[in-house]
């Protein structure tokens, strides 16, 4: 027969290995096989990719690089890391044994002018207490575990801003350059216009040429002229952002903008890998997962709270007396258990595990919600990308066409063979078709940075998470143990 000593203990070793709620399940959803435009081989781990430096542009590569470590948006997720790794040491606390220590040392006695005089005691005492909350059910290792998954949670966050921060930077010095050509564009025009408006004036005083003819092509250069500041405005504004975001003065960054440069132009091949790889490679999708697996294990937090806990504690408080007459010391002690359990609580703690299911599971459909715009997003980017050479190919001949018109009608002008309308018309029409070709190409680029963000690829890992290391085991979100 066993007896009660032998059997208590390996009673309590038995409750210990019980865990309320449900294990963590990382979720799963049916995905195509491929991208409607993209091929069926998978990517590998795309974090490191560095597809800005496919631009061919050095500042760029540069801003990149410097805003990674000086975005102020990075460093306020970097801290959050910092809060959550505190958060798993108190998750974990509460079911750890407490120790208090305390001390303690009075003096005492009377004065006065009574004829009875009481002695001076000096009383020097201490205590130390221990409590320990029995884990039976798990309620603190879920907790803890929890918090481990907010923990990855929050090195994926850091991961999502460092993504975040390249799409903002390099859409803005693609913007930033594409408003530094509109102006090129419009001072090479101006300078056309302003030829055209001396012809004119010639023409006027040979008698070949009508005052009409002169206020219209005025009003051309004027026209062109107004456009340049707006132009200019804009492009300080994205000067302006670029420098928040690299957390430098504007005058920095507009010092190194100065003198233009080229439209950042993508020219290649964007691999996309399938579906299946978003999973793994965007932080968005890590973080919906990790807040799933957060939430499921408060679910086992809040049943853990419906069942008995069991608290061991205990005190010893010695002191000692020390006075003319009398000295010695005394020591008082207590040790045992204490049970807690609940029996009417108006419905609050099962309350609690519903409400705990419930967050579960919109955590769920959050997940789902994630992957599906990830997919939607790549999809979207991938049709752009595809078709926005043949645009830019096609813009680049209707200019070329429109500026052999220009010539023409110019020559033809001079010649007195047509008339000026003529030539202000193929001048508006070179104009138009050189902004459409400055915006396609900048499109492109936009289109292109789009892609490699909508597969994860560029940021630079914060940490190695917990969750790629040891993944929770596998049961459905929703069910109970």
């Amino acid at each position: 027969m066993v007896s009660i000593r032998t059997a208590a203990p390996a009673l309590l070793l038995v409750l210990a290995g019980c865990v309320s709620g449900p294990d963590h399940k990382p979720p799963e959803m049916p995905l195509p096989a491929k991208f409607s435009e993209g091929g069926t081989k998978a990517n590998g781990d795309v974090a490191g990719s560095q597809w800005w430096t496919a631009f061919g542009d050095s500042k760029l590569n540069a801003f990149a690089a410097q805003g990674l470590a000086q975005n102020l948006n990075i460093q306020q997720s970097l801290e959050r890391i910092n809060q959550a790794e505190a958060a798993v040491v108190t998750a974990g606390a509460g079911g750890l044994p407490s120790l208090t220590v305390t001390g303690d040392h009075t003096t005492s006695g009377q004065k006065g002018s009574l004829r009875t005089q009481t002695e001076t005691r000096n009383i020097t005492g201490g205590g130390a207490s221990v409590s320990w909350l029995l884990d039976l059910w798990g309620q603190y290792r879920r907790a803890r575990e929890s918090a481990n998954a907010s923990l990855d949670a929050a090195y994926s966050t850091v991961d999502v801003q460092r993504l975040t921060y390249l799409q903002d930077l390099a859409n803005s010095y693609v913007d930033a350059r594409y408003y530094q050509t509109l102006i090129s564009i419009a001072q090479e025009n101006l300078k056309s216009r302003r030829d055209t408006l001396s012809l004119t004036k010639f023409q006027l005083d040979a008698g070949a040429a009508s005052r009409l003819d002169v206020v219209q092509a005025e009003g051309l250069v004027n026209q062109t002229l107004a456009l340049v500041p707006g132009y200019e405005i804009s492009y300080r504004q994205q000067v302006h952002h670029i420098a928040t975001l690299l957390n430098v003065p504007s005058t920095t960054i507009i010092a190194q903008m100065q003198g233009g440069g080229k439209q950042p132009v993508f020219r290649g091949n964007v691999h996309t890998g399938i579906p299946a790889d978003l999973i793994r490679n965007r932080p968005d999708i890590r973080v919906a997962e990790r807040t799933l697996a957060a939430s499921t294990a408060e679910i086992g937090v809040a049943e853990a709270k419906l069942f008995p806990s069991i608290t061991l504690s205990g005190s010893i408080q010695p002191s000692y007396i020390h006075s003319s007459s009398s000295s010695g010391s005394l020591t008082s002690w207590s040790f045992g258990p204490a049970l807690n359990l609940p029996i009417f609580d108006g419905g609050s703690l099962r309350a609690g595990v519903k409400s705990a299911e419930s967050t579960s599971r919109q955590n769920y459909l959050a997940w789902q919600q994630t992957v599906r715009q990830a997919v939607e997003q790549v999809e979207n980017a991938l049709s752009a990308v595809t078709r926005d050479a043949q645009t830019i190919s096609a813009l680049r001949a209707q200019v070329k066409s429109y500026q052999e018109a220009l010539q023409l009608s110019t020559a033809s002008y001079k010649d007195g063979a047509s008339s000026l309308l003529d030539v202000l018309d193929a001048q508006r029409n070179v104009t138009a078709a050189q902004q459409s070709l400055a915006q396609a190409v900048q499109q492109n680029a936009r289109d292109y940075i789009s892609l490699n963000v909508a597969i994860g690829a560029g940021y630079v890992p914060a940490g190695k998470a917990t969750m790629a290391e040891a993944p929770a085991k596998v049961v459905k979100v929703s069910a109970k143990k």
